[in-house]
């Protein structure tokens, strides 16, 4: 047999992956038996289920090793900010606390007491923290890794769970070495540390280690971003949205990624538009439900980093006027969100709606065919989609700004 066509390929990069295929094979199903309206009982269902989907991530390590830190860098916060985690010199944490995302609260990060400040044997820790109700595990060191972490390690797998290992406070080694000697040759260096990690651990009985070396005061520089990759890699589809979704706006890399998750379920949104919410565009016989797009372009402004609070936060973490970052938003999205804006943006999307029949067609190419050109899907899947790429550049441009490099 032949490969797949252009269109056919364009179409299986636009399958939103968090969708099984069976899932998908139901969809088509549904939509033969009984057309758009057989389905939109379950899109409806399954965007109630990635609205509540939790992900719930535990930090564990030593005393002092930096957790409290590294979850509010997680976070896109500052000690200082309201919702951070409590940081100290000694062990601040004495149970679980628990930390939602100031704007996913689904994801939440748990700080658990260090294994080695408690009364508790591994495999009673274990039960006490609760592990099985966590997703994956982040055991952070701050010097080296001990026998209890390998221990820790090593009971966590026998849950089937996923644990990764990270170094912390690489900044204040790399700062004491310089003032010793002077000259030193960083990678060189990182690689000493990054090697006695994985030494200490294959001891304590892990076969193959990996050690992610970073600082949560500098989130640019070292693992952190390889840290986040393979986080989200061990996730599932549905989780892994989330959890790009949750992470805080490092380099304009991190808002494609979130952009390009939006992307993916914009065509859940436009098939459920066009019911009794409908609103029709003036001089056109298209039409949308403006309250679904009202909650999308809400929804994505805070995941990209664009209502109030996140600038603010960004701001103070960058060190630069908020109103610097604010005068980057060119958007008219960037206030509040009425009809009249969406009517606007409506005349705007239906001059490319007139001509992507055929790009709405392919979608998904499980279902094909769904809508005529002047169906309600087709301006709000297009309306979306126009919105999208308007904030996406906003976010762009201000992180650009707050950091002064892509």
């Amino acid at each position: 047999m032949g490969g797949a066509s252009s269109s056919e390929q364009t179409a299986q990069s636009e399958t939103p992956t968090f969708f099984t295929q069976e899932e998908l094979n139901k969809l088509k199903s549904d939509f033969e038996k009984g057309g758009v309206e057989k389905l939109k009982p379950y899109l409806e269902r399954k965007v109630v289920e990635l609205d509540k989907t939790e992900l719930n991530i535990a930090v564990t390590g030593q005393s002092g090793a930096g957790k409290s830190t590294f979850i509010n860098a997680m976070r896109g916060l500052q000690s200082t900010d309201k919702g951070a985690a409590e940081v100290g010199t000694t062990e601040t944490t004495k149970v679980p606390s628990r930390y939602p995302h100031p704007n996913l609260p689904n994801v939440c990060y748990w700080d658990l007491p260090g294994i080695g400040t408690t009364r508790f044997s591994v495999a009673n820790y274990l039960k006490e923290m609760k592990f099985k109700r966590f997703d994956f595990f982040i055991i952070i060191a701050a010097c080296r890794f001990m026998e209890n972490d390998a221990n820790l390690a090593k009971e966590i797998k026998k849950l089937g769970k996923n644990f990764y290992f990270v170094r912390s406070k690489i900044d204040c080694d790399l700062y004491a070495m310089r003032n010793e000697r002077k000259e030193i040759n960083e990678k060189e260096e990182l690689d000493k540390i990054r090697t006695d990690c994985i030494k200490r651990l294959r001891e304590a009985g892990i076969r193959h280690p990996t050690v992610f070396l970073i600082s949560s005061f500098q989130p640019k520089q070292y693992d952190f971003s390889r840290l986040n990759e393979a986080l989200k890699g061990g996730l599932s589809n549905v989780k892994k949205r989330i959890f790009v979704l949750s992470l805080p706006n490092l380099s304009v890399e991190f808002v494609r990624k979130k952009s390009e998750m939006l992307k993916k379920s914009i065509w859940m949104s436009a098939t459920l538009s066009g019911g009794l919410g409908a609103v029709p565009v003036p001089g056109l016989s298209f039409a949308c439900d403006i309250g679904i797009v009202i909650g999308q372009i809400i929804f994505f402004r805070k995941c990209l980093g664009l209502d109030d609070d996140s600038l603010l936060k960004l701001a103070n973490r960058a060190d630069k006027p908020v109103e610097e970052l604010k005068a980057e938003i060119k958007s008219p999205l960037r206030g509040e969100i009425t009809r009249d804006t969406i009517v606007k943006f409506g005349m705007r999307a239906s001059v490319v709606a007139l001509s992507a029949v055929e790009f709405a067609f392919d979608f998904v190419p499980v279902l094909g065919s769904i809508f005529g050109a002047g169906s309600s899907f087709l301006l709000t899947y297009t309306i979306l989609n126009d919105v999208l790429k308007d904030l996406t550049e906003s976010a762009e441009r201000v992180v650009n700004v707050a950091f002064g490099t892509n």
